[in-house]
């Protein structure tokens, strides 16, 4: 059985004392540039290339705006003007849209040729914000933008990692595209250039240094969070009404991308052998995301070849109060991933009193306790996601210990935990770049 994460010694600089969010530390405010190319922070996840990055960034800017300090984010734009626009959606916290290449979305795959671009877009946006104290990039393409900010305005770069090419080429099928080389050597040099990388758990972490060669004095592990003000236990018969799941089913939820490293697949598979070996258990199956980039399959039509279209339904991404009531609803949120740094799904409905169904894999470990808070699934085999979904239907008191526990270990995991640690990792980087001159 795994311990919770909060119990578990981190190799990489661990915390003797629990951080806080302190302005007064600094001398001034800092002036953070925080870089997301590939996707705005204000996107809805779920959907096209937002997803748990999104909420990242969105979420710890926020805190970090909150706590006195003046965070710039840059995304590119999709809108088809020709200038930078910038909302403001909290104090202290802007997001500048940077015009790049054509207009409007492009595939995320052709934003590398980019990076020029949007790397002197933002240092045109920023001649008229002052000077920033530190870059914190994330994901790769922001990482190659980060490395030529950073030494065009002399200071630290900070990166995040998010997923790997490496880590996701282990976890490709056959037939499935695979990451390009110019990624893995992106990040490779991204890996040795940075002052600071930051990983969200301990495996990531070591994943870093396997597959990068990341020195792992130079890795910070902060675990992310959740808005434990949206995502709390409530009455889940309020919430079944609200989503309009009738009593009495076994109600499976699975939110996010849909894509096969997600797995949504695994799912129906599972339900159309529970039909056949269980047809007493009343599954229900709300698959809640929509496709993601190139990797798009046809699910609805997967549900109707193996006979479980009626136990089957498929909703657009929601907003996170919606989500929310999707979690309560649930008797089990399910995460069938190949692959998954954290899984911010796992954290958010577990905060929500549900007890979460996950592939042991990357940072799902990490994010359930299992056996405590959920159960963890070896690989994605058909018959033992049936067979995990068997005994959980089978054990509701089971069930409810789960997802009391769940809501207890969540509360351990917060946004404002998340930027206390961010800003221990600033001061590092900004620390050292002053002993290195």
């Amino acid at each position: 059985m795994h311990q919770p994460l909060l119990h578990q010694p981190l190799p990489h600089r661990p915390l003797l004392h629990q951080p806080s969010l302190d302005r007064a530390s600094f001398d001034k405010p800092l002036r953070i540039a925080m870089l997301s190319l590939h996707t705005s922070p204000l996107a809805q996840p779920g959907g096209g290339d937002a997803g748990g990055l999104n909420v990242y960034v969105r979420a710890l800017s926020l805190e970090l705006a909150s706590a006195g300090m003046e965070v710039d984010i840059f995304t590119r734009t999709t809108g088809v003007g020709g200038q930078t626009t910038i909302d403001e959606p909290a104090r202290g916290m802007r997001v500048h849209h940077i015009p790049a290449g054509p207009a409007g979305k492009v595939p995320k795959e052709a934003l590398p040729r980019l990076v020029d671009e949007l790397a002197a877009g933002i240092s045109a946006s920023s001649t008229s914000t002052g000077p920033f104290d530190l870059v914190h990039s994330h994901y790769w393409v922001s990482g190659l933008a980060g490395l030529l900010l950073a030494a065009d305005w002399k200071v630290p770069l900070v990166h995040t990692m998010h997923t790997m090419a490496r880590v996701k080429n282990q976890h490709t099928m056959p037939g499935q595209p695979v990451e390009p080389g110019r990624r893995e050597e992106g990040e490779e040099r991204i890996v040795h250039h940075a002052n600071l990388l930051i990983a969200n758990t301990a495996a990531e972490a070591e994943e870093l240094h396997r597959h990068y060669g990341a020195d792992p004095a130079r890795i910070d592990v902060v675990v992310p969070g959740a808005d434990l003000r949206v995502f709390r236990p409530a009455f889940r018969a309020r919430s079944r009404s609200h989503v309009g799941i009738p009593p009495g089913n076994f109600h499976v939820v699975f939110a996010g991308r849909l894509q096969r490293l997600k797995g949504p697949h695994v799912l129906i598979q599972a339900a159309a052998a529970l039909k056949r070996s269980r047809p007493d258990l009343p599954l229900r199956l709300s698959v809640i995301g929509s496709s993601s980039g190139a990797d798009k399959y046809d699910l609805m039509q997967l549900a109707k070849e193996l006979d479980v279209a009626d136990r089957v339904a498929f909703y657009p991404p929601v907003n996170a109060s919606e989500l929310a009531h999707w979690y309560r609803a649930a008797d089990v949120v399910a995460m069938p991933s190949a692959s998954e740094s954290f899984g911010l799904v796992a954290l958010e409905a577990q905060a929500c009193g549900t007890p979460v169904l996950a592939t042991d894999v990357g940072g799902l470990p990490y994010a359930v306790s299992d056996g405590r808070t959920g159960l963890l699934v070896k690989g994605r085999h058909t018959k033992d996601w049936a067979r995990a979904l068997e005994a959980l239907w089978d054990d509701p008191q089971t069930r409810l210990d789960l997802g009391r526990a769940a809501s207890v270990h969540a509360e351990g995991f917060s946004w404002q935990r998340t930027a206390a640690l961010t800003l221990e990792t600033y001061r590092r980087a900004l620390a050292d770049a002053v002993v290195g001159g």
